[in-house]
């Protein structure tokens, strides 16, 4: 077991004092991918607490100012326990991609004076971050306008007869994915795959970094996501909601795919009654977690696997491999 001075750090974590800042590969990053209400968040604060670190959002809604309750965003409680960046500073309008994530996070990681703790559920962030990201340009507003008005089956049938080697790389049952695709064709007249294809070298290669996903068990996990959704209309979800919609419901905004927030919002508009809203809503959110176990099992299958439900078990197998 590793030691800091003659105190193991596990039960450094557990309450044994050491010195504040850690000595050992202190700007290692730590990278920690899993499905949603899978407790990443309280398992990145307790290795800020233990680490000095500092803890980096990696989750696409998580950074948009107007959702606190509805996306687990820490707490001013928990956000004063470490310090936290990117979360809840891009405008609820404003056009937020992974390329601008990926600028953000740069600009933190060369400001931090302790280990990054980057922790999300969005694959493709993480995938920006150790693989690279093509700097492609921006997608004009005529060509958005006209992908947002076509169906999700034109886009992909559009784009599997026009460009194969994108359709054969990408979800082409994630709509997101599929809009992307197509509006980077028609905006460069270059293929996705091709842009992929000329990728820089990441911001963190891979072996610079601690990798982990957080698994679990499909039932713990449900049962979890639906006692946090429970809580979440207990303590102002639907208000949230409702200031949201007050602001202007845009479907196709990115910051309007908060999970949870269409079922909410159609109970609002009197399309659904409460309870059949969050009833729908917890089976949206499962169905997203599906969709995310799915990409960390194709996608990082060379990322440590911890066991969430432990978190004790996880935290010490991260603090070892971190060192």
């Amino acid at each position: 077991m590793l030691k800091c001075g003659r105190i193991s750090i596990a039960n450094r974590y557990l309450g044994g004092k050491c010195p504040a800042r850690y000595t050992g590969a202190m700007f290692r990053p730590i990278l920690i991918a899993g499905p949603t209400a899978s407790g990443k968040s309280a398992l990145a604060l307790r290795l800020a607490r233990v680490l000095g670190g500092h803890v980096i959002n990696a989750d696409a809604l998580q950074v948009y100012d107007c959702w606190q309750v509805l996306t687990a965003r820490p707490s001013a409680e928990e956000e004063s326990q470490a310090p936290h960046h990117l979360y809840g500073h891009v405008g609820r309008d404003a056009a937020y991609s992974v390329g601008h994530w990926l600028r953000d996070v740069k600009a933190v990681l060369a400001a931090v004076d302790g280990p990054p703790i980057i922790i999300g559920g969005s694959g493709l962030y993480f995938f920006a971050l150790t693989e690279g990201l093509a700097d492609i340009p921006a997608t004009p507003a005529g060509i958005r306008k006209r992908a947002t008005e076509a169906t999700a089956d034109s886009l992909r049938a559009e784009l599997a007869r026009t460009d194969p080697a994108t359709a054969a790389r990408i979800d082409m049952a994630n709509p997101v994915r599929v809009r992307r695709a197509w509006e980077v064709l028609h905006t460069t007249g270059q293929g996705l795959a091709a842009w992929h294809d000329q990728t820089p070298p990441p911001l963190v290669p891979p072996g610079a970094a601690v990798r982990a996903v957080l698994g679990t068990d499909r039932d713990w996990l449900n049962h979890r996501i639906n006692l946090r959704l429970d809580m979440m209309m207990a303590t102002g979800a639907l208000a949230e909601v409702g200031a949201y919609v007050r602001g202007g419901w845009n479907p196709s905004a990115a910051s309007a795919r908060a999970i949870g927030a269409k079922e909410l919002a159609r109970h609002l508009h009197g399309a659904l009654d409460l309870s059949t809203a969050v009833h729908c809503a917890k089976i949206q959110t499962q169905k997203y977690a599906k969709r995310q176990r799915t990409w960390f099992r194709k996608r990082m299958c060379l990322w440590t696997r911890v066991n969430a439900a432990d978190t004790d078990r996880a935290t010490e197998r991260i603090l070892k491999s971190h060192g």
